[in-house]
């Protein structure tokens, strides 16, 4: 076994368990479960709306996951169900300004979170780092054969 890969498993493993730093210091109830609705919305968002097959093949999720994750948004008032604006038979999820809204609380959340692990590297430090998980991210992305839109990012769309 090559012992840097190695570390690095357990690496992901712990970042995986530890991801979004500072959000238990975040009121209670506000946060967006980061396993489907923050990357739900942050694919929304990226995208502009769409279908649940679209959000299955963006994702690798079966159709009755991703009903239950998107009706518990739309319930939640996250999102809308719109007619798909190509013409389309499927029904599209469009992101509210509520979604809009709570999805930027999370984001600077996360970002103020990173930043407190952040503050003893230099800029060029974390760039560096960034650089290299993209590439490991893009890595994965090849092999799963879906790639994540990053022209838009996790940012405001338009």
């Amino acid at each position: 076994m090559d012992r840097p890969v190695a570390d690095i498993e357990l690496e992901t493993m712990l970042l995986g368990r530890r991801m979004n730093p500072g959000t238990s210091r975040r009121r209670e109830g506000a946060a967006l479960d980061r396993y489907s609705a923050y990357v739900l919305l942050s694919r929304i968002r990226a995208e502009g709306p769409m279908s649940i097959g679209q959000l299955s093949d963006a994702f690798g999720l079966d159709a009755s996951t991703l009903n239950r994750q998107t009706a518990a948004m739309w319930r939640a008032g996250l999102v809308r169900r719109i007619p798909d604006p190509d013409g389309g038979i499927a029904r599209k999820f469009r992101i509210t300004e509520e979604g809009e809204r709570r999805l930027e609380l999370e984001r600077l959340g996360n970002i103020a979170g990173l930043e407190m692990v952040f503050e003893r590297w230099t800029d060029a430090e974390i760039a560096e780092f960034a650089a290299y998980l993209q590439r490991f991210n893009v890595g994965i992305e090849r092999i799963e054969g879906r790639s994540w839109p990053r022209a838009a990012d996790f940012r405001q769309a338009g």
